[in-house]
Order: structure tokens, then sequence, then C-alpha cells
């Protein structure tokens, strides 16, 4: 990236089910859904929001394996976009295990997202 403008920070989490990639794509919707950046477009190249570079890192507790990377670049709607996947996040328990919401334990799964932008 040439140009770094902004960096979003979010937190997600699965709180029935152990999807990893659930709490990925909140991670990430927390990040992006609290900014606005209107002035964006008058500072790309050709003024062109596709033009626009996207790098995702998430922070993930366990399961990389079982992370759709895709659902989480899904989530930006414009741009080229990357992830960076890395240990981190973490586990708790919801002290309950819910099999009507596909849980297959009482853990909680939570992922923590950085979102830079810029070209």
């Amino acid at each position: 990236m040439e140009r770094l403008f902004f960096i979003e920070l979010g937190m997600g989490a699965d709180l029935h089910g152990q999807n990893v990639t659930k709490a990925a794509v909140r991670a990430v919707k927390n990040a992006i859904h609290h900014n606005s950046m209107p002035g964006l477009r008058s500072v790309l190249p050709d003024h062109d929001l596709n033009r626009m570079k996207v790098r995702v890192k998430l922070a993930v507790p366990c399961d990389v394996e079982q992370l759709d990377v895709e659902q989480v670049k899904a989530v930006i709607p414009y741009g080229e976009v990357t992830v960076e996947v890395m240990d981190g996040g973490m586990i708790t328990t919801s002290g309950i295990v819910l099999p009507d919401k596909d849980d297959r334990n009482d853990l909680i799964y939570v992922v923590n997202a950085s979102v830079e932008v810029g070209y």
C-alpha cells in the first residue's frame, strides 16, 4: 500500500455455534460501519473507489482452517481487498450450550479486526 489513510478497528463474536467466520465478518462490519469517508474518492487515483486498497488483519483464536476468507472480503464494498490472519482474539464461555443454535460446546469465539484503507 503506497498511502495509508485510515485504520479502523473492530471486534466480533459468535456467541453460539463456534463459527470463526461469523465472528470475523462481524469484526470487520464493526470496524467499517461506524465510519464515513466522503473525501476518499478525491484522493484516489482516477477518483475511482475500486483503486482503493483495503488490508484486513484478523486476530483469530482458533479454527483458522475453517475461516472463509471470501465471506470476510465480501463485507468490503469497494477496492482490492487482502486478508491477513494471525493468532489472537479470545475464547470465553457463554455458560450454556444451546443445541438449537448449533452449539458444539459453551464457547464464544471473539475475533479482532484491523481494516487499513489507502491505495
